[in-house]
């Protein structure tokens, strides 16, 4: 997201200092400022970040721990306000999908006022961070800066690193007949944006006052089901196979879906939407088309799809 974040900056006419490593180096306008540094390094590069001193800080990632604690915090003084990037994985309801804080599903559509997760995220896994979403929102409200917070939905578009499109543009384009989903999870519906929206999301909050200290949910007006969504991403490839759902037995095990499917995921935006006037740049099905060139210039690794096992599922139907 951070190149669209700095673009939309820039074409505001904003100038625009960003921290980071160096180890690669995106295709910014050349009015950018680089400091290179680690995160770690932080607090001993203040100096050089304050001078001039910032009128915003955006920490892109927030849940990674910079010396001297949070990075925006560490402007306090300095900046007149911060914004950081947590996700909509901070609800309850993310939980309750997980099965890792049991109960009845929570109400939809999920604002911003609705429960939070009283546990740490069920997906962390063996991802070494040093804290959670819902912990980062809790300490950057405990501060004189006032801080604004940006709850982000599942993103895709070029540079995703999770390749949420890569398996189905795969079997696309491998000529697959059919793609087969988990029919407990066929009408489940899930809250996603398109990456050069999100940074533009991201841009408007940092430059509008009224976002001041305001949390924000960012996500695409229509949320869509799995079956809708795969049916979307064929449109826009081209592809013209069917979309199987089938009842997890008669599935390969690694397509089941192990979660509680009685808790959707569909989440309002707006409040950002009303407040700042926010609204998508990209059309659908041209973000899709852009993803799925991605996703075939930049497949990862060792991912493997084993086709036999789907062929003898399709053909239990005939």
């Amino acid at each position: 997201m951070g190149p669209h974040v700095v673009r939309h900056l820039v074409d505001r006419g904003h100038e625009v200092t960003i921290f980071h490593r160096g180890e690669t180096e995106a295709e910014l306008p050349s009015s950018v400022r680089h400091v290179h540094g680690d995160f770690s390094d932080l607090k001993e590069r203040l100096p050089e970040l304050s001078e001039p001193a910032p009128d915003v800080v955006i920490d892109m990632v927030p849940y990674i721990a910079k010396s001297g604690g949070h990075g925006v915090l560490q402007f306090t003084g300095i900046a007149r306000r911060g914004l950081v990037l947590t996700s909509c994985d901070v609800y309850r309801a993310f939980a309750r999908l997980w099965r890792s804080e049991p109960g009845e599903p929570d109400p939809l559509p999920l604002a911003e006022e609705s429960p939070l997760r009283a546990k740490s995220a069920p997906d962390r896994g063996s991802i070494q961070v040093d804290f959670d979403n819902v912990e980062v929102e809790e300490e950057v409200r405990r501060t004189d800066l006032p801080v604004t917070c940006l709850r982000l939905p599942a993103t895709y578009g070029p540079g995703d690193a999770q390749h949420r499109l890569y398996e189905y543009v795969r079997r696309m384009d491998d000529g697959r007949p059919a793609i087969l989903i988990d029919e407990r999870f066929a009408d489940w519906r899930w809250v996603r944006g398109y990456v050069e929206d999100v940074g533009r999301a991201i841009a408007l909050a940092a430059t509008d006052e009224r976002a001041s200290g305001r949390v924000y949910n960012v996500a695409q007006p229509e949320t869509y089901s799995e079956r809708q969504w795969a049916r979307i991403v064929a449109d826009a490839h081209g592809w013209e196979g069917e979309i199987v759902a089938l009842p997890p037995e008669a599935l390969p095990e690694s397509m089941r879906w192990d979660y509680d499917a009685r808790q959707e995921f569909v989440v309002s935006s707006e409040r950002i939407r009303s407040e700042l006037g926010y609204e998508e740049v990209v059309p659908l099905i041209e973000g899709l088309r852009r993803t799925i060139e991605w996703e075939r210039a930049n497949p990862p690794d060792a991912v493997s799809i084993d086709y036999a096992a789907e062929d003898e599922a399709l053909a239990r139907l005939k």
